[in-house]
């Protein structure tokens, strides 16, 4: 079985919220939405060659105690970059840390409590 793509999914709480990271943040645009009762409740996003789903999560809207979601590695072109512009933003973002098996990295949890972690190779 060939595998031509994969889209990640991401549940999130508050979708307009959200927007905040991914489009502000991160510079994705959103290329297809969902409306109900007034509210977004599906969004396509896309940049470049890379895409995700939001959609609003299922259930309560309050993160159970033992929720982990999902996470993700982003591999920034310039880290220190990314990392301000998130900063900026209003986003906890952690210090760079060179880690010793060769990344440099920065965490910062979303408001619906989802890891990004932002890496590059140390020697970048």
């Amino acid at each position: 079985m060939a595998v031509l793509s994969c889209i990640p999914i991401i549940p999130s709480a508050n979708l307009a919220k959200s927007l905040r990271l991914w489009v502000d943040g991160l510079g994705f645009s959103m290329s297809s939405e969902m409306h109900e009762d007034d509210k977004l409740i599906f969004c396509m996003l896309r940049k470049d060659d890379v895409c995700f789903m939001l959609n609003q999560r299922a259930g309560t809207p309050v993160k159970p105690e033992e929720y982990e979601g999902i996470r993700l590695y982003w591999a920034p072109q310039d880290i220190r970059e990314t990392r301000e512009r998130l900063k900026s933003l209003g986003y906890d973002v952690s210090e760079l840390e060179r880690r010793e098996y060769g990344q440099t990295e920065f965490v910062l949890t979303d408001d619906d409590g989802y890891s990004h972690c932002f890496g590059v190779p140390t020697n970048r």
